[in-house]
Formats: C-alpha cells, structure tokens, sequence
C-alpha cells in the first residue's frame, strides 16, 4: 500500500499547545481522525489569530479549505498535552498550504504531520481569489 508523504517546512514561526479531551477519543481508546482535523483547525485559527487575522477575515476576505492531509505517527490518549507548531507555504494563486506537526509535550513523540490546502474566498462574489499581497507577506516570511 503506497503511503501519502508530506514534504514539511524547515521552521515554523507559530506554536500553540492543546490538550487531547475525552470527548476527542475513538472507540480505539485513542485520539479519533475526526477530532485530529478539529484540533489542527484550532490551531489554525490560532495561528491566523497570531498575525491578525481570522478564517472571515484575510484582509477583507474569508478563507475555504480546498484539502486536507494527515500523517499519523503516534497515538495520543485522552489528557496528552499536544505541541502543535505551524507554518504556511506553498503559495500559488489559488492559495496556500498550511503545515502542522504535533508532538506529545511529555514524550516528545511526533504524533502527526498535517498539511490543509487553503484559499482566499470572496463570500460576496462566491470565488477563489489570489491571495493578498499583504497576507503573503506576513505569513511567507
């Protein structure tokens, strides 16, 4: 079976930190697939938040997921204090790849790499634009 492989950043300027919940835990007694999403949205949203911005607002626009991938590497387990550190790249003019790797703080275990593809959407017009220079700017650097 052919495994997806995500090509990381070197560096990442933003780092958040985020407890595993019950409520976040499969049948498997450990962190589900759908709650490892909501927890990388989090962070997201967080990182965006660090430059300004929100997931309404990138200078004047919203943003929309175009996709999302996730390579798991560890379990984490209900009350596992996550380091999430994150870094946008990939710029295009559709938009721009966000990367994220979680580590469990105590163990030091990489739990996933992520990556989600998202674009600068005009909710009025209902279209992808280019990203704004100046969210390029602060996020690229």
């Amino acid at each position: 079976m052919a495994r997806v492989k995500l090509e990381m950043p070197e560096s990442y300027p933003f780092k958040t930190e985020l407890t595993v919940r019950i409520t976040d835990i499969n049948y498997g007694g450990h962190l589900g697939n759908a709650d490892m999403l909501a927890l990388i949205h989090e962070a997201r949203v967080r990182f965006l938040a660090s430059f300004g911005y929100s997931e309404v607002n990138v200078e004047g626009y919203g943003t929309i997921m175009l996709d999302s991938v996730i390579v798991y590497k560890a379990q984490a387990f209900a009350g596992d204090v996550l380091e999430i550190e994150v870094a946008a790249g990939d710029f295009s003019r559709i938009g721009c790849d966000i990367f994220y790797r979680l580590t469990n703080k105590e163990a030091g275990a990489e739990v996933a790499l992520a990556k989600t593809g998202v674009s600068i959407f005009d909710y009025k017009n209902q279209k992808r634009i280019s990203p704004p220079e100046a969210f390029v700017k602060k996020l690229g650097d």
